[in-house]
């Protein structure tokens, strides 16, 4: 087995949240230091990332999103997003605000 990050570049995992990854490097904009970013995850057919960030945002990149990925911003809260999460089929996405105390559940087909 290859030591470091890249002997776990192929592993399944049963679930993907963490901010930081070969999958996820490319989430945060240029200049940021990657604080902003609250929450990740991947969608069950693992072809959707999705963030929560401090700009009020739940954003959608497709998997992986590499350095330099394009997303689809989705603006509802008024604040920071606290947790934003895939339901088990796909179909919808849940996000939690941290001012507004909100949880919004957008469509995502």
């Amino acid at each position: 087995m290859i030591g470091g990050a890249s002997g776990l570049k192929d592993a399944k995992w049963a679930t993907h949240s963490s901010r930081f990854g070969w999958d996820v490097d490319g989430i945060y904009p240029s200049g940021t230091d990657g604080t902003h970013v609250n929450g990740v995850d991947m969608s069950a057919s693992e072809e959707m990332i999705i963030t929560a960030d401090d700009w009020g945002l739940v954003n959608i990149y497709r998997n992986p999103a590499r350095d330099g990925a394009k997303c689809i911003s989705l603006r509802g809260h008024s604040e920071h997003v606290v947790r934003a999460k895939f339901e088990k089929r796909d179909k919808y996405i849940v996000s939690v605000g941290g001012q507004d105390k909100s949880v919004m559940i957008w469509k995502a087909e």
